[in-house]
């Protein structure tokens, strides 16, 4: 039986924890050999997803939302007046096991505001994952967030324990970071980080030569970065991340539209909901960097510094240059294929393979799952006799993709596009 006030905390300290969105699991092993409790999978905890991939039943839970720094940007910053209080050790772990007892959860994203010291307060949240795992023998997925500022010592100890760290950035110049959160620097942010990253290149060669080295941070380290609280462009927001993905070889870099929470702060930007375009935009083009071989300068650039909100980024891409269309699609080299609006890594290797027999056309090309209503305007194939990008202005190639058609009566197709006038094509 749960107890009346470690309820009142849980509901304190879980809405605490709803601002922080580097809480999705994925890539850890830790299988149950039948005298433990619970089990990760390698793509996240147990085998509870949503349509997108993330994992769903996570407790996500803040040790204590008190803190000694004062981030303008934060709803737990210590000059705020809102209610207080502090998970135990104990309570924590009890609460835990509790809940996944009850079917409630499947793994624990723990957090915490910075309490006496980093090391003070990442020693409490690596005691709370030791004990998990040693005395309740749990082997379900955790995820810590590690502490700006903690020992490399204690970052270490707690990737024993953890699936995953992360080490928040929160703002893509440090020079806005230190005008919102004087208490911070990237020093601090960037030495737990490549402690981690130190750890799971040493745990990796340790595990070539001896099989019984424990596991450190399998599932990787991952940070969050947050959208619209700064000045700063998707450009300065997405090359920091290519820099992270490189040398830091983090598994994630999320994006989190800044909620106006501390609206009296003068320093924010008078925001009335968070920029959830701009966020969802940022996450495609994450996407196209890491699967589809883009670069963060094709995405962004001097000329173009933001993305465009009206169209997704590859699409933007393509618009920006129309010099490299239309693609024979039975001639293009994979990468370029990958290029094509309209086209997913699943499409492109079906067609890389699917052209070894023989010529492709268009049904072809829809059986393999291209979109057709946007490919159409940037390829050519066998029968395919559609204007292309060199044939019409990019604008109205913009239009004719964002606008929804107008049914008319006489329609028999009111998905049917409008035939294009003489003013559509380029001179």
């Amino acid at each position: 039986m749960i107890k009346p006030d470690t309820l009142e905390k849980l509901k304190i300290l879980a809405g605490a924890a709803k601002y922080d969105v580097s809480c999705a699991s994925s890539g850890s092993n830790r299988p149950n050999s039948g005298s433990g409790l619970g089990n990760a999978a390698p793509w996240g905890i147990c085998h509870s997803f949503t349509e997108d991939g993330r994992c769903v039943s996570l407790l996500k839970i803040m040790m204590t939302n008190h803190c000694q720094y004062d981030c303008a940007y934060c709803i737990n910053r210590k000059t705020n007046d809102v209610p207080r209080t502090a998970f135990t050790v104990d309570e924590l772990v009890s609460l835990t096991i509790e809940f996944y007892r009850r079917n409630y959860i499947e793994g624990l994203f723990l957090s915490s505001g910075v309490v006496k010291s980093p090391d003070f307060t990442m020693g409490m949240m690596t005691q709370v994952a030791k004990k998990l795992r040693t005395e309740e023998r749990y082997n379900g997925y955790i995820h810590l967030k590690s502490i700006p500022g903690a020992s490399p010592e204690l970052v270490r100890e707690a990737g024993l324990y953890a699936d995953r760290l992360s080490v928040n950035i929160e703002i893509a110049s440090e020079n806005n970071l230190k005008l919102l959160a004087p208490q911070k620097d990237y020093e601090s942010i960037f030495s737990p980080m490549n402690s981690i990253r130190q750890g799971i290149l040493a745990n990796t060669e340790d595990k070539r030569k001896f099989h019984s080295t424990p596991k450190f941070t399998p599932a990787g380290q991952s940070t969050q970065l947050i959208v619209g609280a700064t000045p700063d462009s998707d450009q300065q927001i997405l090359s920091l991340a290519t820099l992270l993905y490189q040398k830091q070889q983090l598994k994630r870099v999320y994006y989190s539209g800044y909620i106006p929470v501390n609206d009296y702060d003068q320093r924010l930007p008078a925001l009335t909901a968070p920029p959830l375009v701009r966020e969802n935009r940022l996450y495609q083009s994450d996407w196209l960097m890491r699967f589809y071989h883009f670069k963060a300068d094709e995405l962004v650039n001097e000329t173009h510094p933001n993305l465009d909100l009206e169209v997704d980024p590859k699409l933007s891409y393509a618009l920006r240059n129309p010099w490299l269309f239309p693609i024979d699609i039975n001639k293009a080299d994979y990468e370029m294929i990958l290029r094509i609006p309209g086209i997913g890594v699943k499409s492109a290797k079906m067609i890389v393979m699917g052209r070894q027999y023989g010529r492709l056309n268009s049904y072809q090309l829809q059986k393999m799952g291209v979109v057709m209503k946007r490919a159409q305007y940037f390829i050519t194939c066998n029968e395919l006799s559609s204007l292309t990008i060199n044939e019409m202005k990019p604008e109205y190639v913009k239009k004719a993709l964002t606008e929804k058609p107008v049914k008319t009566k006489k329609e028999k197709h009111p998905g049917q596009l409008k035939l294009f006038t003489e003013e559509h094509f380029t001179k």
